[in-house]
Parts: C-alpha cells; sequence; structure tokens
C-alpha cells in the first residue's frame, strides 16, 4: 500500500516554472513505477511523465517534451515534475500515480495508486 502527497502547485504566468513534489509513504517506494497525469477541465485525465524505479529512465509526453522533467529521490520518498516554460494549456490538476512494477507504463488504467492532486494553473 502506497498513500501519495502533491504539493507545488499554484498560479503562475505563461514562460513561469513550477515544481511539484509527490511525498509516498511506504518502505518499497524503490520498487514503484511512478508517474504525473493531469486533467484539466471537462478532459480525460492524461500521462504526463514517468520515471523508473531507478530513476534511469524518463519518459514524458509529447506536448511536454523539452520542458518538463521528472525525476526522484528514492532516499527521500519524492518524486518531483519540474515545469518550465508553462503555457495556459498546461493548465490541470496534477496527479502523481504509483505502479508497483519496475515497467514503466503511460495510461491510467495501468497505475493503482493515486495522490488528491494539485492544481497547476497558468495565466496568458
Amino acid at each position: 500500500q502506497v498513500q501519495l502527497v502533491e504539493s507545488g502547485g499554484g498560479l503562475v504566468q505563461a514562460g513561469g516554472s513550477l515544481r511539484l513534489s509527490c511525498a509516498a509513504s511506504g518502505r518499497t517506494f524503490s520498487r514503484y513505477t511512478m508517474g504525473w497525469f493531469r486533467q484539466a477541465p471537462g478532459k480525460e485525465r492524461e500521462f504526463v511523465a514517468a520515471i523508473s524505479w531507478s530513476g534511469g529512465r524518463p519518459y514524458n509526453a509529447d506536448s511536454v517534451k523539452g520542458r518538463f522533467t521528472i525525476s526522484r529521490d528514492n532516499a527521500k520518498n519524492t518524486v518531483y515534475l519540474q515545469m518550465n516554460s508553462l503555457k495556459p494549456e498546461d493548465t490541470a490538476v496534477y496527479y502523481c500515480a504509483a505502479r508497483p512494477s519496475i515497467v514503466v507504463l503511460m495510461t491510467v488504467s495501468d497505475y493503482d495508486y493515486w495522490g488528491q492532486g494539485t492544481q497547476v494553473t497558468v495565466s496568458s
């Protein structure tokens, strides 16, 4: 069982940056693939980024490549999402998710544990 708590969301102007954090409980955090997803009003939840248990293989959605970076610190049971060059279309609730497997997958149904979400709003 893993519990996830996101933080770091907020209001930022276009072109700005935010760093989201996701603190995980549980002693086996290092064995989980971690992902970030987002959901804008009226839209389905979508994949943003994922990272393997070792942190060596990050995956990013095409829409955020070159702007967002996922990383993790297993010693702190924390995964991060550094978001740069933010655009109004990045506005959404951002969710942290955990998958109890070393295999990195990128769909909502592949993840078993979810945080409560943190709001990111980018103004134009």
